[in-house]
């Protein structure tokens, strides 16, 4: 897949199939991106589960916070990667072996040979975009 474009349809079509989002490097700061797409993506209806480490709250926006996501409890639909792109290969492989379906890494974020092994392993991935981004040009929550 050429990850340089996405068509309309393509990221309509994750929007509409993913419920709960794994956020890897959420943050629990308000002043972060992160923590606003967060905050973003809940108010579209998306269930999003925190995922970071160095996290000193044990929640963030009413959501308890995982230091991995092998650690979450329960299925993952997508993995939203606010991690630098040198780290979004471990990631990748946490995502691939957690069984989501879906790796979206954000603005700046890219790695060539860990979306080819997502994709080999059955995943969608978007890379270099942000779902709230794309959500608002999109028109918001794209129902399921």
């Amino acid at each position: 897949m050429n990850h340089d474009t996405y068509s309309d349809d393509y990221l309509r079509g994750i929007l509409r199939s993913v419920h709960t989002i794994a956020m890897v490097g959420a943050s629990e700061r308000p002043s972060r991106p992160s923590h606003y797409v967060m905050a973003f993506l809940q108010a579209h209806g998306y269930r999003v589960i925190p995922v970071n480490p160095r996290a000193t709250m044990p929640d963030i926006l009413s959501e308890k916070v995982y230091n991995a996501l092998a650690e979450i409890p329960e299925a993952i639909d997508m993995v939203d990667v606010f991690r630098r792109s040198e780290e979004a290969a471990a990631v990748v492989d946490e995502a691939i072996a957690k069984g989501a379906k879906v790796v979206w890494m954000q603005l700046g974020v890219r790695d060539d040979a860990a979306a080819r092994r997502a994709e080999q392993a059955g995943l969608k991935v978007v890379m270099n975009r942000c779902p709230k981004i794309e959500l608002t040009r999109l028109g918001g929550r794209v129902p399921a």
